[in-house]
């Protein structure tokens, strides 16, 4: 029973996230994806690179697993095109195992090099390890102002404080980490165990569990939303979660 319930909270966890696989070779594809898939991973797939950009710009991946050696465009300058816009995680496929070919991935923007032939189960793995170290990293420069729908809300970074409707409200330290962290990141599915790595992030001890997040979620509803049954910023995503709907201001306010 136990191993049920950890098997399903880590698809829960996985389940929000978008992994676009990108090689012209049908049966790599497929293999993976069904790996992937097995691990809770919401999976898209492009066999060419003009169609690989397409999709990355509409799904916006939370990783891209990229071959090298396509049929239009090269693996080498899909990434070069990436990393002028994005900072979206990549791991590369390769059948070139010289070190020159490695290390131009890495200088590229790469964050992982595989070399063909590999293990499905090692990509996965490698996956997974790449995400984690992300999760580690997001962050919003401390001092910042976030701000949405003209002013209406503004989540204060420095001084910890959330403005509503131009007025201080008061919020529970855990109320203040579930919405500011969701307000970093408009628009991205957190699942409730997504929400609780959040919250005892940095050391913050917390005891609870997750459906304890829905009940901060409706407290916090209550307290930035107009209408509560309606919310316009803190959303559900059914079967999978919570996104924050906001729309961020042109310009965030420095303090």
């Amino acid at each position: 029973m136990e191993v049920m319930k950890i098997s399903s909270f880590k698809g829960e966890m996985n389940m929000c996230q978008k992994i676009l696989l990108v090689d012209d070779e049908h049966m790599i594809t497929e293999v993976l994806e069904a790996y992937l898939r097995k691990e809770g991973y919401e999976v898209f797939t492009s066999d060419n690179g003009l169609d690989a950009l397409r999709k990355a710009d509409r799904v916006n991946p939370d990783l891209i697993v990229l071959d090298l050696m396509l049929p239009d465009i090269s693996g080498e300058e899909i990434c070069r095109l990436l990393r002028k816009e994005s900072d979206v995680p990549i791991l590369m496929l390769t059948a070139k195992s010289g070190e020159d070919e490695r290390i131009n991935g890495i200088v590229l923007g790469a964050d992982d090099y595989v070399t063909k032939p590999f293990s499905p189960r090692e990509v996965v793995v490698r996956v997974q390890a790449i995400l984690r170290r992300v999760r580690k990293t997001e962050h919003v420069p401390v001092g910042e102002q976030l701000s949405f729908n003209h002013r209406e809300l503004i989540i204060d970074l420095l001084k910890k404080e959330i403005t509503w409707m131009g007025g201080t409200i008061n919020v529970t330290p855990i109320e203040y980490r579930l919405l500011s962290n969701m307000a970093q990141n408009p628009g991205r599915v957190y699942s409730r165990m997504d929400l609780l790595d959040k919250i005892q992030e940095d050391g913050f001890s917390y005891e609870g569990y997750e459906r304890s997040i829905d009940t901060h979620i409706k407290n916090l509803r209550k307290k930035i939303e107009t209408d509560a049954r309606e919310p316009k910023y803190i959303l559900t995503v059914f079967g999978m979660g919570y996104k924050f709907g906001g729309a961020p201001d042109a310009k965030n306010a420095s303090l």
